[in-house]
């Protein structure tokens, strides 16, 4: 059977985008700007690139080196929403660690900031049975302060708790992997310290309303940045032994991995990130169709504000920005997220009781960046186990089919209408080349 094309799509592309684990296809029109990270070939032996970047650091002794028997070991790890390659890193880290120390003094933190707890089910699919049979595995709570121990003031006034395992650690190692962020600039690196491993009052400090508002608070930018300055202050001046990254392609395949002192380590990962992912466009959009980035970062409404993010960064103020997040983890219903979208009448409402408070409850700094872009466009999303009247609690509509959306869209605009598609969600980062 002949497919015939969407209203207003007389010459029809089929663009399959990243949603849940298994995608989802929409048509758009052929003179769309479909924009994916550039491309990257995996390396082609996982274990051998893993174990290199532990043994040839790019700065300091090897992870071996800086081990001895008797100590006590910390390692951070990425929670369930993040796509590290927990399953390999690990097993490559335990192997250095072979040997040196016992195996009873490691504990693996998992590094939830303040997200919830991962099953133990979620781990052994994280981290493998072989990692969660063989150490400890702890996921850390920032709001238990009985786990926490104060490290002092860091960086710009940020009182600083951290997970005590970490903090009473001999050899604190870091485990992550590297991508643009839509406010800390990247992942990974000193993230894996704060937010990841410290206590909520620590990060309500760190996510503020003046910090997430600032201009420099943004994709790609740390020097300068308010919220990478202190989270970088924080990591050195609490101490790191040894960082260990990589930087994923658009298959989630690692790319390049990276070891050694945690600042300039994490500062050569990010340029490869950065070049990566950051993609120019000529000019503002009208209508710009971003993602979740798929499974496991769309597995809820909080986490897809990242590819709205994205989006936002090239479409036209009063555009239309459509999300697909499948969010089968809902808003979620733990935290405060959802009550937070839901105690103002509107974005603009929201901003002004945000704008130049302290933050008070986690999750608003998300509300905040939200509110900020659905101010100045239109954010409709598609996903799978959200109802309308769900997404009303957040200011947002849903539609039931992208490709229909687009057209009808379009067809309002007219011909002159520009549209972007971002695949991979916030795992391509465009801008503005007037903007750059």
């Amino acid at each position: 059977m002949t497919r015939q094309p969407r209203i207003g799509l007389d010459k029809a592309v089929r663009v399959n985008l990243a949603y849940g684990d298994s995608g989802l296809q929409i048509d758009v029109p052929d003179h769309a700007d479909v924009i994916y990270p550039r491309a990257a070939a995996a390396v082609p032996d996982e274990a051998a690139a893993l174990t290199a970047a532990l043994r040839a650091p790019v700065s300091g002794p090897p992870l071996r080196e800086r081990v001895r028997p008797g100590q006590t070991v910390a390692i951070s790890v990425c929670d369930g929403t993040r796509a590290q390659p927990s399953s390999l890193m690990l097993p490559a880290v335990l192997a250095e660690l072979d040997g040196v120390v016992d195996f009873d003094d490691v504990v693996v933190l998992i590094a939830t900031g303040t997200h919830r707890a991962n099953t133990d089910a979620e781990l052994r699919t994280m981290l493998g049975d072989s990692v969660v049979d063989s150490v400890r595995v702890v996921n850390h709570d920032a709001r238990d302060s009985a786990t926490l121990t104060w490290m002092g003031t860091f960086g710009a006034d940020v009182p600083v708790w951290l997970n005590t395992q970490w903090a009473e650690a001999d050899v604190k190692i870091t485990t992550g992997f590297v991508e643009p962020h839509f406010f800390a600039g990247f992942s990974g690196g000193p993230k894996m310290v704060a937010p990841g491993l410290a206590g909520l009052d620590t990060v309500l400090v760190l996510h503020d309303a003046a910090r997430i508002g600032h201009p420099a608070a943004t994709w790609g930018v740390t020097e300068g940045n308010p919220v990478h300055d202190d989270v970088r202050a924080i990591a050195a001046g609490t101490g790191v032994t040894f960082a260990f990254d990589v930087v994923l392609n658009r298959d989630k395949q690692i790319v390049a991995a990276f070891g050694g002192d945690i600042l300039p380590m994490h500062a050569r990962a990010a340029q490869l990130a950065k070049r990566l992912a950051m993609r120019e466009l000529a000019a503002p959009c009208d209508v710009v169709v971003t993602t979740g980035s798929g499974f496991p970062l769309d597995q809820n409404l909080y986490q897809s504000v990242k590819g709205m993010s994205a989006a936002s960064r090239v479409v036209r103020d009063g555009g239309m920005i459509i999300c697909a997040a499948e969010c089968r983890d809902g808003f979620p219903d733990h935290g405060s997220y959802r009550a937070v979208l839901r105690s103002a009448a509107s974005p603009q409402a929201l901003l002004a009781e945000i704008s130049g408070r302290a933050v008070t409850v986690p999750d608003q700094w998300q509300v905040q960046i939200q509110a900020q872009i659905q101010s100045r466009a239109t954010v409709v999303m598609h996903t799978s186990y959200l109802s309308d009247a769900d997404l009303a609690d957040a200011h947002l509509r849903q539609t039931a089919d992208i490709s229909e959306a687009v057209a009808a869209e379009l067809h309002r605009l007219g011909p002159a209408a520009r549209i972007c598609v971002l695949p991979e969600g916030p795992q391509t980062i465009p801008y503005l080349a007037a903007a750059d």
